[in-house]
Formats: structure tokens, sequence, C-alpha cells
């Protein structure tokens, strides 16, 4: 883009956390955004907010258009109609690469990894962001030993929470701002979800600020600080995750 857009402020900003969040521009903004593919609109005026040093849990069934809204986010599609904000600029039409510039880092549906690498040769190819390999290496074995385990092992004969802990890994090596994370808890044990969703809520309270698209509320909903309800491609509704629980039916909250 020829327009010069300031940065968000970095996960490791003192004015980024919890405390002061509700008070703060938000770092990525959705306001009546509209999208679709072709002819089909599936986003239909969505409007959602992302503090500083928070999590905003997108919930809502398959097909109501939670992954649409993320790539949207990402830069990996364009919105038709509304704004795009990050930190109060308006962003329409932005790459994912200058997304990625501001310090938004994604994780897709499906995890996002290279099957045929190793590890270790995974977390190599986040080094282009300027990181140390051996920095990577070093936060990626404390926070999950078992890929210090693996680090020679390709990532595709791993299991599902391995493969989603080195995706997690990969990206947290960028030092993102924003955190983008679609269906963090599919295909995975309910077990790992639960170790997933708590590093999650320790990269929050270290000020990341992450927006989560989940199917199972019940997986994000304790440590979310706001929540929005996603159906047929809109917001219905959005607030303090107690208050948006009591909307949800059996069907969204998942087993």
């Amino acid at each position: 883009m020829s327009e010069v857009i300031p940065e968000p402020r970095t996960a490791g900003d003192d004015t980024a956390g919890r405390g002061t969040a509700q008070d703060a521009v938000p770092l990525l903004e959705l306001v009546d955004v509209r999208a679709g593919y072709g002819a089909i609109e599936v986003l239909h005026g969505v409007n959602l907010a992302l503090k500083p040093g928070s999590l905003l849990a997108l919930l809502g069934p398959n097909g109501g258009g939670k992954s649409t809204t993320m790539r949207v986010c990402a830069g990996l599609h364009p919105p038709t109609g509304g704004e795009l904000r990050f930190a109060g600029r308006k962003v329409n039409g932005i790459s994912a690469q200058d997304a990625a510039r501001l310090g938004v880092c994604s994780i897709p549906e499906g995890r996002g990894i290279f099957p045929n690498l190793t590890v270790r040769e995974n977390l190599w190819a986040a080094t282009g962001t300027g990181a140390r390999l051996e920095d990577l290496e070093e936060k990626a074995y404390a926070r999950f030993p078992i890929l210090d385990e693996r680090r020679h092992q390709l990532a595709g004969s791993m299991s599902g929470g391995e493969q989603q802990m080195l995706a997690l890994s990969r990206a947290l090596g960028t030092d993102p701002a924003v955190l983008l994370l679609d269906e963090l808890s599919m295909g995975l044990a309910p077990m790992i979800v639960s170790r997933m969703y708590e590093t999650v809520a320790e990269l929050v309270e270290g000020g990341l600020s992450v927006l989560v698209a989940e199917q199972f509320a019940r997986a994000v909903l304790p440590i979310a600080d706001t929540a929005a309800l996603m159906l047929h491609g809109r917001v219905v509704a959005a607030g303090p995750p107690g208050e948006i629980e009591d909307r949800l039916s059996s069907d969204y909250l998942g087993g």
C-alpha cells in the first residue's frame, strides 16, 4: 500500500495490558464489514473490536462466517464494504504481507505447518522475520517440551496436538501484536485443547491481543475477555462471556 500505516502497539508494550484494554483504541476493528465470494455475500455488516491485551472469542456454528471474518482480518480476503482498521487506521485492501508487518499473525484452520519439514525446519522457516533460530527453539521447547523430543521428526507425522503446538510456536516466533486463531480445538482431544488454551491465556496475560474463532464455545469462554456470537454472517450478540453464554444454545456450546 502506498499509505504509511502506523504499527499497532506490540505485545510487550506496558500500556497494552488488561488493565487498560477497555479504554484503548482497538488494535483490530471491523466496522460494518461486508465480504463474499463472487455474487454471494457471506458477511453482512460485521462489527468487532479487539482491544490491546485482551482475548475476543468469535463463536458460532460452521457456515456462520467466522472463517471469512478471520481471512478479512488477516488480509487474505478483501472486504467489499465497511472498514477494516488496525490501530485506528482504515486499511481496506491491505495484503497479508502488510498485515504481517503490522504484527498480525494468523494460525488458520488446519494449523498451517509444513508437514514435510522437521519441527526444527518449521521453526527455521519463521526466522524470515529476523528472529534467531536459537531463540525460537528455546522458547518453543520451554513452552512445549514434547517439541524438543520431536525436533528432528517430520511435522506431518506428529499428532494433531503436537502439530498445533508447533503452529503456535512458529506464530509466536514472529513476535506478533495480534494473533488470529481459527478453530484451535479442531480435531484435538479435550485435554490437549485445555493445554493449548491455558497457553493462550498466559500469552494474553503477557499483553498479546488474540482473536479466536471457535465453534466449541466451552473451550474458550473461560479465558475470554469478550465474546461475540456470529450467525448467518452477522454478529447477533457481543459482550462479556457470561452474557453471551446465556445466548448460546447447547448446539453452539459443543461437548
